[in-house]
């Protein structure tokens, strides 16, 4: 079975992480699957965008050259699956004071005290404007007005674990 068909099927954790194993280390196969990401058929999408979450760090340099294409998928998509996996891929990168993009930054923020949103959106987009936020005392001002407001709604579990240590780190930049 070739990747294009298994990815348009229902497969389970350890079929995506044979195909993370497969991409990995290759440009070609990370290119290919990165194809996969932007099919029409949902399914494929989803699953070649699960098996992006399961590279290894190694990978993590050609995950950062596909960020404006990762950024710019995520803005124009309305797949809740698909919008939490590019988010979780998204947070985990580093960005450096002139790296940063504001309609992303600003979908962020938009999306961190966003009723709609599920959880994990409001996790991974918490971490990520946090990551680009920390280099600009005026974004962190900013960023900490919209976990205050967080106070007044129902929090899950990850998200009270994500506002602590947001605001965790948030305070040991302060003190630097």
């Amino acid at each position: 079975m070739n990747i294009e068909e298994l990815l348009s099927q229902r497969i389970n954790l350890q079929q995506i992480k044979s195909v993370a194993e497969w991409a990995s280390g290759s440009h070609e196969n990370l290119a290919i699957l990165w194809n996969f990401v932007q099919s029409d058929d949902r399914r494929t999408g989803v699953n070649a965008l699960w098996a992006m979450t399961h590279l290894p760090e190694t990978d993590a340099e050609w995950l950062l050259s596909v960020r404006n294409e990762m950024i710019d998928m995520l803005l124009a998509e309305t797949d809740t699956g698909k919008r939490r996996m590019l988010l979780q891929l998204l947070r985990e990168q580093e960005y450096a004071a002139d790296d940063i993009r504001t309609d992303f930054l600003d979908y962020c923020m938009s999306k961190i005290n966003s009723e709609c949103e599920p959880y994990a959106v409001k996790c991974f987009s918490i971490y990520a404007a946090y990551k680009m936020c920390s280099h600009f005392p005026e974004l962190i001002v900013e960023l900490e007005e919209h976990l205050d407001m967080m106070q007044y709604q129902t929090l899950s579990p990850g998200l009270k674990s994500a506002l602590r240590q947001t605001k965790s780190k948030i305070a040991k930049l302060k003190i630097e």
